[in-house]
């Protein structure tokens, strides 16, 4: 039999207390101070690229704000929000899963569902509506003292219609056409957003045709060194649109959006809208909708955007499927879906 010496039998108490005071009280743990974050079961180093837009437009900041609220609501979430060419690279980065979440237009992701316009040799289902987030404002931006009084006006001229392949381009192809107009009457340039605003204050174009929030921060610049004027959509106008696009609605751009804009100016719009990767866990993206919505004050403080989230249809205009996560949101709080 083994003997045992005093300082061994001090050593085994010692391991005894310490193991008691680890495991006592049923393993429960210490309570955590008071305001720390608790993550939910799944959330553990969970982290997630957010694809937005280019850094002169809308999507980049409000994404950065979004993806702000949730590494500091949500415990071991890691949000990064990223600069891309917009929605339809956006909706593909998101079908290659190379994102999880991304940042879109509604009309850009009915077409990827549909298979249509940009995604006619590929549809693409992989993505699922979480929230709509504001309008996106058709801005036909001139120069104050331009002959230019309707679309029909913009033969012939120098026009930007957006980076290649991006929803902006779609958009302003859309409305070329529906008044009678192709890129061959024009002379196209597929510039992003930063572009236009450099080559329009330095003349080498004569139009914008922006799809995007307002106000837009490459036109503020431009407004500030240059007078401008935005292009009005008259009633008819409008209705010739919806009656071909029925996803684009009636917007009035409020005057002094822009520096020397002294009017309200009647366009259209589209929607903002965050959608998922259908595979991203329903628990996840339940997180992500609760804090996005519970924050969304906080979040309006940090981009003015936000205040167009609308709590009584916060799936507004989303017309591919939701996420199950955002539903299960929605319903626990009884906010009306369309799906």
């Amino acid at each position: 039999m083994k003997k045992w010496t005093v300082p061994g039998i001090l050593l085994l108490c010692l391991v005894v207390v310490v193991s008691g005071c680890a495991g006592g009280q049923g393993g429960q743990q210490p309570a955590k101070p008071e305001g720390e974050k608790t993550p939910a079961p799944a959330a553990q180093g969970t982290k997630m690229i957010l694809a937005t837009g280019g850094t002169a437009g809308t999507y980049y900041p409000l994404g950065g704000a979004m993806a702000q609220i949730w590494n500091s609501k949500l415990a071991g979430y890691n949000v990064t929000a990223q600069a891309t060419g917009a929605s339809v690279e956006n909706l593909k980065l998101l079908d290659k899963k190379e994102v999880e979440l991304a940042l879109t237009q509604n009309d850009i992701a009915e077409y990827a569902a549909k298979g249509i316009e940009a995604f006619k040799d590929k549809p693409l289902n992989s993505a699922r509506g979480v929230a709509t987030l504001y309008p996106e404002v058709i801005q036909i931006i001139v120069p104050a003292d331009s002959p230019i009084q309707s679309i029909k006006d913009l033969k012939g001229h120098k026009v930007s219609v957006g980076a290649p392949g991006s929803g902006n381009e779609a958009n302003a192809r859309q409305i070329l056409e529906t008044f009678g107009l192709t890129y061959k009457d024009i002379e196209p340039f597929y510039l992003s957003y930063a572009e236009s605003a450099d080559q329009f204050k330095d003349n080498h174009i004569d139009v914008i045709m922006l799809t995007t929030g307002a106000p837009n921060a490459g036109i503020q610049d431009v407004s500030a060194v240059k007078k401008i004027r935005v292009l009005p959509f008259s009633a008819e106008d409008v209705a010739a649109l919806q009656a071909k696009y029925p996803f684009f609605s009636q917007f009035t751009l409020k005057a002094n959006t822009y520096q020397g804009q002294t009017a309200d100016v009647n366009t259209v719009a589209v929607q903002a809208v965050l959608v998922a990767n259908q595979d991203l866990p329903d628990d996840v993206v339940y997180n992500l909708t609760k804090a996005l919505w519970e924050n969304k004050d906080a979040l309006a403080q940090a981009n003015a955007k936000a205040n167009y989230m609308d709590p009584n249809n916060p799936a507004k205009a989303i017309t591919i499927p939701l996420h199950p996560g955002a539903v299960k949101y929605y319903r626990e709080k009884g906010m009306s879906v369309q799906k």
